[in-house]
C-alpha cells in the first residue's frame, strides 16, 4: 500500500539531508500517517482510513462526508 494519506493525498517530500560540513544527501520526508477508525454516521459503521495528523484535525471541524466528496472517495469501499 503506497504511503499517501487516502483524504488530502499528501505523501512524502524529497528533501536534502545537510552535514556538518555542508554535503547534501537525499532523504524522504515521510507524511505522518495514522491508521483510524472513523464513524460514518450516513453508512451507520466505521470505517477504517490511513490519514495523516492534519487531516484527522481537519476530520474533527468538517467531517467525514465533506472531505471523502472533496478527495472524491466512495467510503462504501472501505
Amino acid at each position: 500500500m503506497a504511503r499517501r494519506c487516502q483524504l488530502t493525498g499528501k505523501k512524502a517530500n524529497n528533501g536534502f539531508a545537510v552535514s556538518h560540513s555542508h554535503r547534501r544527501t537525499k532523504k524522504l520526508q515521510q507524511a505522518n500517517l495514522q491508521w483510524k477508525r472513523v464513524w460514518w454516521p450516513e453508512g451507520n459503521r466505521f470505517v477504517r482510513l490511513r490519514l495523516s495528523t492534519t487531516a484527522i484535525k481537519t476530520l474533527e471541524s468538517k467531517g467525514i462526508n465533506a472531505m471523502a466528496k472533496e478527495a472524491g472517495i466512495n467510503l462504501n469501499k472501505f
